[in-house]
């Protein structure tokens, strides 16, 4: 297949004015999976107004809601606000995302399309944008039913690129009273605050990242949505096997729209994601302690027990190994049994707390050199290792781009 550039500047689409962002613009759909209440809280806010809630699968819902009527609803909904003028496209161009959070006074990110020919989640891939954990192959059918026929993209994915000196993101951020502003407002949920800042000459940032990958092949690590960008993979590589070599050069659907952040932005904090298993027997925690070894002050958590003395080692990759590997194996031993991943110790208490039988898992904290580093020569990290930041920094979903 002919090259394309890695990163290229999107038509970027928003809501047009008017529309109350507020509203508008809501959480990623793999947060807050086992509380419901997050999602029903949300839906009596935003009622029938406008809003990306509309757009997208929340995996609270999956088991309990029937799948196909659920995403004939949502690529109605697209295919409407597209018809109605909801969406306006803004132009060619990056948007400078500067997020504020409950936990952070800012963060700082970029919104590009990254080629998915540069991208593989295969282990070892010597590819410029990787994957930073385990991807689970099977997660991504579901997902591929509400991309096949929709006409956008929504993303929540966050790309992470290093760069230590602050020479991308830095020089424009001094210079952001230059751009047009094309969004300020309060997230719900206690998100925190977004505004956005349109770049429209992007000739040399593209540049800029164009050098990371001179260092050592590696542009980017997938941050958050792994297996959402999986699925932009997978439906790239089917859809561009009908296509001339042309037509695979510029078909809207090879590149997918990411926030890029600098892994040493100030603002990026890194949270440990927690275990829970739900439908476990005390001989879970009994063989769990028995594998386990290291120098690190953890502890697991029921509504029985209450928290109980857990020691992991120091190294994090392994700890996460160790404890997901020991999960998967009751798993397949205990069909009764499942496992949901929580952020935030006081949601995992209240998780566990909710239902008899809970066991929770509370884990260390990954640094970013662990990250960046471990996925540079060549690993994955085990699945749901690190989080950037708590739930409620999650990305909300809101610029969107056409695949079709």
């Amino acid at each position: 297949m002919g090259s394309s550039p890695i990163v290229i500047a999107p038509h970027i689409l928003l809501p047009r004015p008017g529309i109350d962002l507020h509203k508008f613009s809501v959480i990623a759909c793999d947060q807050f999976t086992s509380q419901p209440e997050y999602w029903r809280d949300l839906e009596h806010l935003i009622g029938e107004a406008p809003s990306t809630l509309h757009m997208i699968f929340p995996e609270a819902y999956l088991d309990s809601v029937d799948g196909k009527t659920y995403i004939n609803g949502i690529n109605g909904t697209i295919a409407a606000y597209l018809k109605t003028g909801v969406l306006k496209d803004i132009g060619a161009g990056f948007v400078l995302v500067e997020r504020s959070t409950p936990y952070v006074k800012r963060r700082l990110g970029l919104m590009i399309a990254i080629d998915l020919e540069s991208y593989s989640f295969e282990k070892g891939a010597p590819t410029p944008i990787r994957a930073s954990e385990a991807t689970i192959v099977a997660r991504i059918p579901p997902r591929l039913k509400i991309r096949e026929n929709a006409p956008i993209e929504i993303p929540h994915v966050l790309v992470l690129f290093d760069d230590p000196n602050d020479g991308i993101i830095g020089p424009i951020y001094e210079k952001k009273a230059e751009l047009p502003l094309v969004y300020d407002f309060e997230l719900n949920q206690n998100g925190g605050r977004l505004r956005g800042y349109h770049i429209k000459d992007t000739t040399a940032i593209i540049q800029k990242f164009n050098d990371l990958k001179e260092k050592n092949g590696l542009m980017f690590i997938v941050g958050d949505g792994n297996h959402s960008l999986a699925t932009a993979k997978a439906h790239w590589d089917k859809i561009k096997l009908s296509l001339s070599p042309e037509e695979r050069l510029t078909h809207p659907a090879r590149h997918s729209l990411v926030e890029a952040i600098n892994i040493h932005d100030e603002g990026l904090k890194f949270e440990p994601i927690h275990r829970v298993v739900f439908g476990a027997t005390m001989d879970f925690i009994g063989a769990l302690k028995a594998i386990l070894f290291g120098t690190h002050e953890g502890y697991w958590y029921s509504k029985g027990s209450g928290r109980q003395p857990l020691m992991m080692p120091s190294n994090g990759p392994l700890a996460y190994k160790i404890v997901q590997d020991h999960i998967d194996r009751y798993l397949k031993d205990h069909p009764q049994a499942h496992v949901d991943y929580i952020h935030g110790i006081a949601d995992l208490e209240e998780v566990a707390d909710g239902n008899e039988g809970a066991i929770g898992i509370v884990m260390p904290a990954l640094t970013k050199g662990d990250i960046f580093d471990y996925i540079a020569k060549g690993d994955v990290l085990p699945r749901k290792c690190f989080s950037m930041g708590h739930a409620v920094e999650k990305r909300y979903y809101l610029e969107a781009k056409t695949i079709k």
